[in-house]
């Protein structure tokens, strides 16, 4: 613990400020519960069963997946910015995660972040997406899984626009679009 800045976390003063600030901002009220419960909590995992709904071994992902798809969904891989389908796509409907295809976003959270990758403000339902802590890269993130089968996505980072200020970023790999036939979609 710091003496002058009384900061408890195990983290530099500068971290437990800018956590400070995402925990009091408007927009940081949904981040709070993934940084709260990822970053400082007990668990590494947030909303990511034991029992997920699907569970292969590599070979059944192997055999599913494409290589370009195994690589990201399953070794965590990323696609290089501004390669993927989904980065400059906006027709409407839905995305859903490649390998088991439970569906993620909505067309109408989707923006153009200027990342290179699909991003999206706000998620289909909130048990769709599990969070992880990441340290790789010399960088703690947040990593975005899909809770049904556990394939990574990308990661959700606090810089997105209204309503949520959340920028969930995709890998466009991990992404499989549905066009909207119907209001019933």
């Amino acid at each position: 613990m710091s003496e002058r800045s009384g900061n408890p976390y195990p983290i530099s003063d500068q971290q437990a400020t800018n956590f400070r600030h995402i925990c009091y901002s408007a927009k940081g009220i949904r981040m709070f519960s993934v940084l709260v419960g990822v970053m400082w909590g007990n668990k590494n995992d947030i909303n990511m069963s034991e029992n997920r709904k699907v569970q292969k071994s590599d070979n059944e992902w192997k055999a599913l997946l494409t290589p370009e798809q195994f690589n990201i969904c399953r070794m965590k891989g990323t696609e290089s910015p501004g390669s993927g389908k989904y980065d400059k796509f906006y027709q409407a409907g839905y995305y859903n995660c490649v390998a088991c295809g439970q569906r993620l976003f909505d067309s109408d959270t989707k923006y153009d972040s200027g990342s290179g990758w699909p991003s999206f403000y706000d998620l289909y339902d909130k048990t769709g997406l599990a969070f992880h802590k990441d340290s790789s890269f010399g960088m703690i993130r947040v990593e975005v899984m899909c809770s049904r089968c556990g394939s990574h996505l990308g990661h959700v980072f606090e810089d997105g626009p209204k309503p949520t200020g959340l920028r969930y970023c995709i890998n466009s790999l991990a992404l499989e679009f549905v066009p909207h036939h119907s209001k019933e979609d």
